[in-house]
């Protein structure tokens, strides 16, 4: 499975330039002086890279933009490429260079000339991030990615600004793997030992069956995996990395292998997306990976429902009623909106054994959300104003769109069900709010929380600044500054 490139941080070696055989990237901004480093690439190459700063090309890029000079004259190098950079980049704009960096990475490797530049780390991050390619399935002669050198004039400082980062990378690399898997080899199954294989670096990873999830009376969760061959299963994770018996912040994903609707079956057009179901457990996986990698100074705990919803002579039918942990019995009218019925009962669980100082919840949830919001923001509901407002300036500084929706008792009235205490869906109306509403109903009143709706960001249909077309990895980058701002400072 792809991991991030490793990044060498080097002192500067212009002397080194004329022999590089990969790409050479050099940073500069129109109206400031250029870097040495661009200078010596100017005398070598007999000033085509001041004719092509010079360019109206050039002029027209936004920052972290990037023109390209293939097999420049008095080169070894395969291409240069001239990155639009100012000196006081913001985080985005930094990121945006790496990336652009990282986008035309190739075989040969790539130098990036990044020289005293104070956004350095940042600019390895986005390189990191948007060089990853998810090619496990593909057979014939694997194109394998060069080695990344960045050049500073302070290596030392820069590689320690980037080891944490290169751990959330790591993270997000990890989520995008989970949701860019087919659901033949993803099963609920491999899922969670994938999960389990993380006690390696430090979680405590337990994983509860079918058994155990019946004794503790999770039968909503139960009923959306009775008609799969494979089990349903709950996987909790945790970081033990801040005051010893302190409570724990709380993550929570859904995690449904694949959807096919069950008996209210989705139609077959685009079905093969629905791999990517399982995103908001990818999310707390990914999120608990860079919190044991990087050693957070913090106590979380991850939970994942596991399920996979197949039409099946067992299968739950429009019109069953069952049996929450909470002991409230809901109606399903459409066993499509099954990942609301997993995570109430992952919600309550969290609650019960663990009495969180909060919980967030992620999952790919509704079509509703995409229709509000698009593929540019998460749908985010809360309880809670400062737990919310704290999440979305997190997500906000990591450059992760999301955005608030409403909440409030007349969506929770559309609920009301003829024969049970509720039914699973509200209508087409409101979609995304009623299932929201749903899940408020397991969630404790003194107890922040939010809902994230992740159903039109965790896939990306085209190319994004940080990631290729397919899984994105949205949230992790977001819910680990979360956790460190919120508790490690």
């Amino acid at each position: 499975m792809p991991k991030p490139l490793p990044i060498q941080f080097q002192a500067t070696n212009l002397d080194a330039l004329a022999s590089e055989k990969g790409r050479i990237a050099v940073l500069a901004d129109v109206g400031l002086p250029t870097s040495p480093g661009f200078r010596r690439l100017d005398r070598l190459t007999k000033g085509a890279l001041s004719r092509a700063f010079g360019s109206e090309a050039f002029s027209k890029l936004k920052p972290g933009e990037a023109l390209d000079l293939a097999f420049p004259p008095g080169l070894e190098a395969e291409a240069v490429q001239l990155v639009r950079l100012p000196k006081k980049a913001d985080l985005a704009e930094a990121r945006k260079a790496g990336a652009a960096i990282g986008r035309a990475h190739g075989t040969a490797g790539s130098l990036v000339l990044a020289e005293a530049h104070a956004r350095a780390a940042d600019i390895a991050f986005g390189l990191a991030l948007r060089a990853y390619d998810f090619d496990s399935h593909k057979t014939g002669d694997r194109k394998v990615p060069g080695p990344v050198t960045l050049m500073a004039a302070n290596p030392e400082a820069v590689a320690k600004a980037a080891a944490p980062m290169a751990a959330v990378a790591e993270g997000v690399f990890f989520t995008r793997d989970l949701v860019n898997e087919p659901a033949n080899v993803l099963t609920t199954h491999d899922f969670a030992a994938r999960l389990a294989a993380m006690q390696e670096i430090g979680l405590d990873v337990e994983i509860l069956e079918e058994e155990d999830l019946t004794k503790l009376g999770m039968f909503a969760l139960l009923g959306v995996g009775q008609g799969s061959e494979s089990p349903s299963k709950v996987v909790v994770m945790q970081w033990h990395g801040g005051k010893k018996g302190d409570a724990p912040f709380a993550l929570i994903g859904k995690g449904v292998v694949f959807d096919t609707g069950g008996i209210s079956i989705k139609p077959a057009a685009g079905m093969e997306e629905m791999t990517m179901d399982m995103g908001g457990a990818g999310v707390v996986a990914g999120v608990m990976r860079t919190l044991a990698l990087r050693k957070a100074k913090a106590n979380v705990v991850g939970l994942v429902g596991l399920v996979e919803n197949m039409p099946d002579g067992r299968a739950q039918r429009p019109g069953d009623v069952v049996k929450s942990m909470k002991g409230d019995t809901i109606e399903v009218i459409n066993t499509d909106a099954e990942g609301r019925l997993v995570l109430a009962d992952v919600l309550w669980y969290a609650q019960e054994r663990f009495k969180p100082t909060g919980m967030i919840d992620l999952a790919t949830l509704t079509g509703a959300i995409i229709i509000a919001l698009g593929h540019e923001n998460t749908g985010v509901f809360s309880n809670n104003d400062e737990l919310c407002n704290a999440f979305l300036a997190a997500a906000k500084a990591e450059g992760e769109g999301a955005w608030r929706m409403p909440m409030g008792d007349a969506y929770d009235a559309k609920l009301k069900s003829r024969i049970a205490d509720m039914m699973n869906v509200g209508g087409r109306d409101g979609g995304a709010i009623t299932a929201a509403q749903f899940l408020q109903r397991f969630v404790k009143p003194e107890v922040p929380w939010c809902h994230l709706d992740i159903a039109g960001t965790a896939l990306l249909k085209s190319d994004a600044t940080l990631a290729p077309k397919g899984a994105s990895g949205w949230g992790v980058m977001a819910l680990d500054r979360l956790i460190r701002d919120r508790f490690e400072k």
